[in-house]
């Protein structure tokens, strides 16, 4: 039976190494102001810096990205989602193109900005080598505070599969029919639904909570034989 983990950052080593980084993504969806559910909101989790937005002919309408009615929203989402991946949800706040800002310091390999996960080049080479599938390392344009500086890759971590809904509180209200908004707080503890894992990537993001990263126990393995550093591991249970 295959194994699943939660991938976070390891506070401790970062702490140590003592980098940092600051930055975002050069495109994004606006949020979006619901006529159904009256929320006015933008998502989190859904990042894709492999897609290039640099010759779309409403470029500046992503740099702005400001709320707007769901329908122009809608419209937006709709401009661009031949470009993206694939079945991509793309809620309000998705992200596009690289990572804009600066860093500093000395980094693990791997860090993180939030819900982003940095690799360093030399760390996903050595990675891939050890075949975890759907690896896909995007360019940054990230300026070092200092000489020689490394070359810091973004992950595009899909989303895939969705939580149990065992884990699910009773009184959450299900996703709005209009704009898809699910107000869920993280569980405290997290189940995998099984029928909905993607059975051939090892590195993913929850379809329905894509915060959370999850890593397959060959990923994990590949991680721990390099002694590559910057994340802990938690196994969830699945149903």
């Amino acid at each position: 039976m295959s194994r699943f983990f939660w991938v976070r950052e390891d506070d401790d080593v970062a702490e140590q190494h003592g980098g940092q980084v600051h930055g975002a993504h050069k495109w994004k969806l606006p949020g979006a102001k619901c006529h159904t559910c009256g929320i006015t909101w933008s998502g989190a989790g859904h990042t894709y810096p492999c897609v290039d937005l640099s010759s779309h002919p409403e470029q500046p309408a992503y740099e702005r990205a400001r709320p707007e009615p769901f329908i122009e929203f809608a419209r937006l989402r709709e401009q661009v989602r031949p470009l993206a991946p694939a079945r991509a949800p793309l809620p309000p706040g998705t992200r596009f193109g690289p990572l804009v800002g600066t860093a500093s310091g000395n980094l693990p390999d791997f860090a993180w900005l939030i819900d982003v996960l940095l690799i360093h080049r030399d760390a996903l080479e050595r990675l891939q080598a050890q075949h975890p599938r759907g690896l896909k390392g995007c360019q940054t344009e990230l300026r070092w505070r200092k000489t020689n500086p490394p070359e810091l890759l973004e992950l595009q971590v899909e989303p895939h599969g969705r939580l149990h809904p065992d884990c699910i509180p009773a009184d959450v209200p299900p996703p709005c029919q209009t704009c898809g908004r699910f107000a869920l707080s993280r569980p405290q503890g997290p189940i995998l639904d099984a029928a909905s894992l993607p059975t051939d990537i090892d590195l993913f993001r929850v379809g329905n909570f894509a915060t959370m990263v999850i890593g397959t126990e060959r990923f994990v393995e590949a991680v721990h034989e390099l002694e590559l550093t910057g994340l802990t591991f938690r196994e969830l249970p699945t149903r």
